[in-house]
């Protein structure tokens, strides 16, 4: 099992008071393995998926990735956790504006030392980017931002990848084009997904479907 998710908690501070937003979340997902994540706005989707990545605490609970205990990292432990072994794809895309496409396809792999030219060029190529490598972020569409993103965490080889909304800011069209063209990268790279989306057409892609109301692991969506 690559991924163990034990009695998860999370609450937040605000006007009213303390807000609960995790509530005792259990998760696994085998290596290699995609899931779907989906719930209304603020059931604590993003939530789950910045603690699994390591970008925030837990209150309670258990994350364990690979036989190793997520939260009992300090900083530098999950700093190095997300440069190793965990890749995170942000709806906002995240790129570096100073920096040509290729440089941000190569600059994870880099923090990982895995870097590899012949790996960042197949994925560029087989993202339709390979005309567009001495560009910046902002010369291009978004849909190709898009799979700049998918390029530059797949380069760096993690064990898990973690997207949220990867698809939000793009057309019908070109989500289900950009979600193919990354389930079959992950495929090829054996990689586990999970996927945080609104969209049950997307979420009907990954082989496993599981629901967050009100901060409880609902169970698999029919």
């Amino acid at each position: 099992m690559l991924l163990e998710v034990k009695n998860l908690t999370k609450s937040y501070a605000g006007p009213d008071g303390t807000q609960p937003v995790l509530r005792g979340v259990d998760l696994t997902l085998e290596a290699g393995a995609t899931l779907a994540l989906t719930g209304e706005s603020g059931s604590g989707k993003s939530t789950l998926l910045h603690l699994v990545g390591g970008l925030d605490l837990a209150d309670g609970g258990e994350i364990w990735l690979d036989g190793h205990d997520v939260t009992g990292l300090d900083d530098a432990g999950r700093a190095e956790l997300r440069r190793k072994q965990v890749g995170v794809i942000f709806q906002q895309f995240n790129l570096i504006p100073s920096m040509t496409v290729g440089a941000n396809i190569a600059f994870h792999a880099r923090l990982a030392d895995r870097s590899d030219a012949s790996r960042e060029a197949e994925l560029a190529q087989a993202l339709g980017l390979t005309e567009q490598l001495h560009k910046y972020p902002e010369q291009l569409s978004g849909g190709q931002q898009q799979r700049v993103a998918i390029a530059r965490t797949l380069a760096a080889r993690p064990a898990l990848i973690l997207a949220d909304e990867p698809t939000g800011n793009l057309d019908e069209g070109t989500a289900a084009d950009v979600i193919d063209q990354m389930q079959a990268l992950v495929a090829e790279a054996g990689s586990a997904l999970m996927m945080v989306t609104h969209s049950t057409a997307l979420a009907q892609r990954m082989e496993r479907q599981v629901h967050l109301s009100a901060g409880t692991l609902m169970g698999a969506l029919s």
